[in-house]
């Protein structure tokens, strides 16, 4: 089993900056790509960030120049560096991974998301 466990979530005012951090554990064998999701009330789920081993991040428009992803193989850990945070950042973020496990293919695992509040 593989589970995903998300952490650094909270309340900040715009302008500043937290880190989101996703473990990854359980029988893995390979961990393919790592992201980051977010969602807005009354809006879709969208792509934040993802990272393909230890290549660059792709980012969505929205945060680039602002969020930084990154990646720690060896805690098959993710990181999600926000700064100048917006209001407009406000959502659930959530962490997913394509994992290929000991016992079975290669599947999508999502963590169980961290609230991000940018407010004054």
């Amino acid at each position: 089993q593989v589970q995903l466990v998300e952490s650094g979530g909270g309340l900040v005012q715009p302008g500043g900056s937290l880190r989101l951090s996703c473990a990854a554990s359980g029988s893995i064998s390979t961990i393919y790509v790592m992201a980051w999701y977010r969602q807005a009330p009354g809006k879709q789920r969208e792509l934040v960030a993802q990272i393909v081993s230890n290549s660059n991040g792709n980012y969505a428009d929205s945060v680039k120049g602002r969020f930084t992803i990154s990646r720690d193989n060896a805690k098959n850990t993710v990181y999600l560096q926000m700064d100048s945070l917006k209001p407009e950042d406000t959502a659930v973020y959530y962490c997913n991974a394509l994992i290929r496990s000991f016992n079975r293919g290669a599947s999508d695992y999502w963590g169980q998301g961290t609230q991000v509040t940018v407010s004054s």
